[in-house]
Protein backbone atom coordinates (compact mmCIF):
# COMPACT_ATOMS: atom_id res chain seq x y z
CA UNK A 1 0.00 0.00 0.00
CA UNK A 2 1.15 3.58 -0.54
CA UNK A 3 0.29 5.84 1.28
CA UNK A 4 0.31 9.88 0.31
CA UNK A 5 2.33 12.51 1.91
CA UNK A 6 -0.40 13.95 4.33
CA UNK A 7 -1.24 13.25 7.98
CA UNK A 8 -5.34 13.20 7.72
CA UNK A 9 -4.87 10.33 4.83
CA UNK A 10 -2.32 8.79 7.19
CA UNK A 11 -4.51 8.42 9.88
CA UNK A 12 -6.97 7.06 7.55
CA UNK A 13 -5.01 4.44 6.40
CA UNK A 14 -3.58 3.23 9.04
CA UNK A 15 -6.49 0.99 10.54
CA UNK A 16 -7.34 0.23 7.17
CA UNK A 17 -3.49 -1.29 7.19
CA UNK A 18 -3.97 -2.42 10.81
CA UNK A 19 -6.25 -5.20 9.44
CA UNK A 20 -4.04 -6.51 6.86
CA UNK A 21 -4.08 -10.65 7.71
CA UNK A 22 -0.47 -11.07 6.31
CA UNK A 23 0.70 -8.69 9.23
CA UNK A 24 1.20 -10.93 12.21
CA UNK A 25 -0.80 -9.80 15.89
CA UNK A 26 1.61 -7.59 17.43
CA UNK A 27 2.44 -5.35 14.31
CA UNK A 28 -1.26 -5.11 14.05
CA UNK A 29 -1.72 -3.62 17.84
CA UNK A 30 1.33 -1.59 16.77
CA UNK A 31 -0.13 0.03 13.91
CA UNK A 32 -2.76 1.04 15.81
CA UNK A 33 -1.04 2.38 18.97
CA UNK A 34 0.88 4.35 16.51
CA UNK A 35 -2.31 5.48 14.75
CA UNK A 36 -3.47 6.65 18.50
CA UNK A 37 -0.20 8.99 18.99
CA UNK A 38 -0.13 10.36 15.84
CA UNK A 39 -4.19 11.21 16.06
CA UNK A 40 -3.63 12.97 19.02
CA UNK A 41 -0.46 15.13 17.79
CA UNK A 42 -2.56 16.21 15.01
CA UNK A 43 -5.47 17.32 17.48
CA UNK A 44 -2.84 18.93 19.90
CA UNK A 45 -1.18 20.84 16.44
CA UNK A 46 -4.53 22.11 15.55
CA UNK A 47 -5.02 23.54 18.99
CA UNK A 48 -1.38 25.44 18.33
CA UNK A 49 -2.59 26.57 15.25
CA UNK A 50 -5.83 28.40 16.72
CA UNK A 51 -4.24 29.75 19.16
CA UNK A 52 -1.26 31.00 17.15
CA UNK A 53 -4.04 32.78 14.92
CA UNK A 54 -6.01 33.95 17.72
CA UNK A 55 -2.45 35.66 19.16
CA UNK A 56 -1.82 37.43 15.26
CA UNK A 57 -5.25 38.46 15.22
CA UNK A 58 -5.35 39.92 18.80
CA UNK A 59 -1.54 41.49 18.57
CA UNK A 60 -1.42 45.02 16.81
CA UNK A 61 2.75 44.42 15.93
CA UNK A 62 1.15 40.54 14.25
CA UNK A 63 -1.88 42.27 12.08
CA UNK A 64 0.91 44.71 10.83
CA UNK A 65 3.80 42.49 9.62
CA UNK A 66 0.59 39.83 8.29
CA UNK A 67 0.09 42.31 5.61
CA UNK A 68 3.26 41.67 3.75
CA UNK A 69 3.03 39.28 1.60
CA UNK A 70 4.15 35.61 2.30
CA UNK A 71 4.19 36.76 6.09
CA UNK A 72 1.59 34.56 7.67
CA UNK A 73 -0.12 33.43 10.99
CA UNK A 74 2.64 31.89 12.18
CA UNK A 75 5.33 34.20 11.01
CA UNK A 76 3.46 37.48 12.45
CA UNK A 77 2.85 35.92 15.80
CA UNK A 78 6.42 34.91 15.68
CA UNK A 79 7.65 38.38 15.45
CA UNK A 80 5.74 39.86 17.49
CA UNK A 81 6.69 37.76 20.26
CA UNK A 82 10.33 38.26 19.20
CA UNK A 83 10.47 41.76 17.95
CA UNK A 84 7.94 44.04 20.22
CA UNK A 85 10.06 47.21 19.55
CA UNK A 86 11.42 47.23 15.83
CA UNK A 87 12.81 50.50 17.09
CA UNK A 88 15.39 48.65 18.92
CA UNK A 89 17.50 48.39 15.64
CA UNK A 90 18.58 51.30 14.15
CA UNK A 91 17.65 50.78 10.79
CA UNK A 92 16.66 47.57 8.20
CA UNK A 93 20.08 46.25 7.40
CA UNK A 94 20.70 45.54 10.97
CA UNK A 95 17.54 44.01 11.76
CA UNK A 96 18.31 41.75 9.16
CA UNK A 97 21.85 41.18 10.47
CA UNK A 98 19.94 40.42 13.98
CA UNK A 99 18.68 37.58 12.45
CA UNK A 100 21.15 36.39 10.13
CA UNK A 101 20.06 37.54 6.75
CA UNK A 102 22.90 40.25 6.12
CA UNK A 103 26.24 38.58 3.96
CA UNK A 104 29.23 39.17 5.80
CA UNK A 105 31.65 41.52 4.57
CA UNK A 106 35.47 40.78 3.40
CA UNK A 107 37.78 43.74 2.71
CA UNK A 108 41.01 43.12 0.48
CA UNK A 109 42.56 45.78 -1.55
CA UNK A 110 40.27 48.30 -0.40
CA UNK A 111 38.10 46.59 -2.05
CA UNK A 112 34.34 45.18 -0.20
CA UNK A 113 33.10 41.24 -1.01
CA UNK A 114 29.71 40.23 0.39
CA UNK A 115 30.47 36.52 1.39
CA UNK A 116 28.03 33.85 2.89
CA UNK A 117 25.15 34.93 5.61
CA UNK A 118 26.54 34.69 8.90
CA UNK A 119 23.77 32.25 10.02
CA UNK A 120 24.31 34.02 13.17
CA UNK A 121 20.92 35.86 14.86
CA UNK A 122 17.12 34.42 15.41
CA UNK A 123 17.23 30.67 13.67
CA UNK A 124 13.02 30.09 13.97
CA UNK A 125 12.39 33.49 12.59
CA UNK A 126 15.33 33.30 9.71
CA UNK A 127 13.65 29.98 9.01
CA UNK A 128 9.90 31.50 9.09
CA UNK A 129 11.32 34.38 6.44
CA UNK A 130 13.16 31.72 4.04
CA UNK A 131 10.21 30.03 3.84
CA UNK A 132 7.90 32.76 3.08
CA UNK A 133 10.23 33.94 0.93
CA UNK A 134 10.09 30.58 -1.21
CA UNK A 135 6.34 30.81 -1.19
CA UNK A 136 6.30 35.21 -3.00
CA UNK A 137 9.21 33.41 -5.19
CA UNK A 138 6.87 30.90 -6.53
CA UNK A 139 4.16 33.22 -6.99
CA UNK A 140 5.78 35.57 -8.73
CA UNK A 141 6.63 32.98 -11.69
CA UNK A 142 3.39 31.88 -11.43
CA UNK A 143 1.93 35.89 -12.10
CA UNK A 144 0.89 36.68 -15.16
CA UNK A 145 3.35 39.74 -16.67
CA UNK A 146 1.00 41.96 -16.70
CA UNK A 147 0.08 41.70 -13.62
CA UNK A 148 3.25 41.48 -11.43
CA UNK A 149 3.93 44.08 -9.15
CA UNK A 150 7.38 46.11 -9.14
CA UNK A 151 8.79 43.61 -5.97
CA UNK A 152 7.53 40.49 -8.10
CA UNK A 153 9.75 41.68 -10.91
CA UNK A 154 12.61 41.80 -8.88
CA UNK A 155 12.50 38.86 -7.41
CA UNK A 156 12.43 37.18 -10.91
CA UNK A 157 14.87 39.26 -12.16
CA UNK A 158 16.97 37.99 -8.58
CA UNK A 159 16.24 34.31 -9.59
CA UNK A 160 17.65 34.60 -12.95
CA UNK A 161 20.68 36.12 -11.98
CA UNK A 162 21.06 33.69 -8.85
CA UNK A 163 21.02 30.40 -7.49
CA UNK A 164 17.41 29.36 -5.85
CA UNK A 165 18.81 29.57 -2.49
CA UNK A 166 20.82 32.65 -2.31
CA UNK A 167 17.37 34.55 -4.31
CA UNK A 168 15.52 32.99 -1.46
CA UNK A 169 18.10 34.53 0.92
CA UNK A 170 18.02 37.92 -0.56
CA UNK A 171 14.15 38.09 -0.67
CA UNK A 172 13.95 37.18 2.97
CA UNK A 173 16.58 39.72 3.69
CA UNK A 174 14.21 42.14 1.67
CA UNK A 175 11.22 41.37 3.80
CA UNK A 176 13.50 41.69 6.72
CA UNK A 177 13.85 45.26 5.75
CA UNK A 178 10.27 45.99 5.06
CA UNK A 179 9.34 44.86 8.32
CA UNK A 180 11.24 46.87 9.74
CA UNK A 181 10.16 49.96 8.26
CA UNK A 182 6.19 49.13 9.17
CA UNK A 183 7.15 47.94 12.71
CA UNK A 184 9.73 50.78 13.44
CA UNK A 185 7.76 53.34 11.69
CA UNK A 186 3.43 51.82 12.48
CA UNK A 187 3.14 51.93 9.07
CA UNK A 188 0.76 49.68 7.18
CA UNK A 189 2.25 47.87 4.14
CA UNK A 190 2.50 50.19 1.42
CA UNK A 191 3.42 48.57 -2.71
CA UNK A 192 3.76 51.86 -3.96
CA UNK A 193 5.65 53.76 -1.33
CA UNK A 194 8.96 53.65 -3.58
CA UNK A 195 6.99 55.36 -5.96
CA UNK A 196 6.97 58.44 -3.28
CA UNK A 197 10.76 57.97 -2.56
CA UNK A 198 12.82 61.16 -3.59
CA UNK A 199 15.46 59.29 -5.14
CA UNK A 200 12.58 58.22 -7.79
CA UNK A 201 11.05 61.29 -8.02
CA UNK A 202 14.32 62.79 -9.14
CA UNK A 203 15.48 60.10 -11.73
CA UNK A 204 11.90 60.82 -13.03
CA UNK A 205 11.78 64.14 -13.26
CA UNK A 206 15.03 63.97 -14.99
Amino acid sequence: MVITRSADRLLAELPKLAEDPRLPDPVQALLLEAREQLAALQARLVRCDAQIAAHAKSSPIAQRAGELTGIGPVTASAVAANVPNARAFANGRQFGAWLGLTPRQHSSGGKTRLGRISLHGNVYLRTLLIQGARSTLQSALKAEPERTTRLQRWMIGLYARKDYYKALVAIANKHARILWAMLAKEESYDAAAWQRHPMHRHVSVN
